[in-house]
């Protein structure tokens, strides 16, 4: 069984065990979490509609950065240059049950 969950701004696809990445959340290491459900899938059922009281239960793990996004602008002949740079903070999270 799995399912895709809502996670911030993007759908990640989960099972039960998974350890997933997050956009970050103030929430305290080793407490719970729940994520709503848009699809869920069991065997050969696939249930999209009726999903109001499902929901995933996540324990959060800690928190995690992503790769280093280097962001350069030039311009020819003006000596116009600049350079920026981003890391985004994730939360990791474990996946401990999916209930429909």
């Amino acid at each position: 069984m799995y399912a895709i969950v809502r996670a911030g701004a993007k759908q990640e696809k989960v099972a039960v065990g998974d350890v997933i990445e997050i956009d970050k959340v103030s929430t305290p290491v080793g407490d719970t979490l729940t994520l709503p459900v848009v699809l869920a899938v069991d065997g050969e059922t696939v249930t999209a509609t009726g999903l109001d009281k499902a929901s995933v239960t996540v324990e959060v793990l800690g928190a995690t950065k992503g790769p280093k996004i280097v962001i350069q602008k030039y311009k020819n002949k003006t000596g116009y240059k600049k350079r920026q740079g981003h890391r985004q903070k994730y939360t990791q999270v474990k996946v401990t049950d999916i209930s429909l």
